[in-house]
């Protein structure tokens, strides 16, 4: 099969690095100086204290890009999906397959309106990488794990267990959810958390990674998350507050959230998905959530 990721910033970059070194046909579409890295030298993925240089196939912007993918992860940020778009509807097929890979719950169902042709499942991903510089993906540790399922029971495709089967031969470990919604929910439970108190209290890990007021909000954040996803229908199958705080204290302590990375930097962040829309999902389902909306106030949020 032909895959496409659009973006290579760490997760679209890691995606497509592996799947080519394992030697499946992949494109990429990337801008700027990331694309510029991409044509000219490939991508270098920095992992365990060495550095491999993955040549790169086809390389494109979103506009030129005019090739017809079985299957397109999707890897940029929440504010950039409408400049995506016009790409996506023009080369899918009715058969493709496309996987969002973003921190914002619910972008695959928002995607499928907009793309009415393909096949879009919802998806997450777990990894601990970043992007030191554009073309470099910098890879911490082992995990590296795809989430993705179908909303709808009447959606399976053969090829999703094929896209599944071609994961695994790149060393990426594949999740085919039969509780999609559930399980991405859970890794909203902790990137939206996260990112709230972290912009809250303008901090890094190490501050959450001790008792205190910091470590406090954020298991606060996560109740009011796992109360939203009982009243959504898709109650939580793990303590998602201890699994949480076991992935927080396993982080270096100058971890930051790319939310907090982009506000810093003067970037456009997703501080509409991960902040604002709790507090929209809980006037939606009936559900308190007291600490989003002091956080999403001070913000700028309005209802």
């Amino acid at each position: 099969m032909r895959y496409c990721v659009v973006g290579a910033g760490a997760v679209g970059g890691a995606v497509v690095a592996y799947l080519l070194r394992a030697g499946f046909m992949c494109d990429v579409i990337a801008r700027g100086k990331t694309l510029e890295a991409l044509q000219s030298g490939g991508i270098r993925l920095v992992q365990n204290g060495k550095t491999q240089t993955v040549p790169c196939g086809l390389a494109s912007t979103s506009e030129a890009y005019n090739e017809r993918p079985d299957v397109i992860f999707v890897a940029v940020k929440g504010y950039s999906l409408d400049s995506i778009l016009p790409a996506l509807s023009r080369v899918c097929k009715g058969n493709t397959v496309v996987i969002p890979l973003l921190n914002i719950y619910g972008t695959g169902a928002a995607l499928q309106k907009k793309l009415p042709k393909p096949l879009v499942t919802d998806g997450c991903i777990y990894i601990a990488a970043s992007a030191p510089k554009p073309g470099t993906v910098a890879m911490q540790g082992e995990i590296f794990r795809v989430v993705y399922g179908v909303r709808d029971n009447a959606q399976k495709r053969p090829v999703l267990q094929r896209i599944a089967e071609d994961l695994r031969a790149a060393g990426i470990t594949p999740v085919l959810s039969e509780h999609i919604r559930r399980d991405t929910l859970k890794k909203y439970a902790y990137t939206s958390p996260m990112a709230a108190a972290g912009l809250y209290f303008d901090a890094d890990a190490d501050r959450f990674q001790r008792e205190g007021e910091e470590r406090a909000l954020f298991v606060s954040l996560m109740r009011e998350i796992e109360a939203l996803a009982a009243a959504m229908g898709a109650p939580f199958d793990i303590d998602i507050v201890q699994t949480n705080l076991a992935i927080l204290d396993a982080l270096s302590p100058n971890a930051s959230t790319s939310m907090q990375r982009d506000l810093r930097a003067g970037k456009p962040s997703e501080m509409d998905g991960l902040l604002f829309e709790p507090v929209r999902l809980g006037k939606k389902y009936g559900v308190p959530t007291p600490c989003y909306r002091k956080i999403a106030k001070q913000f700028g949020f309005a209802e």
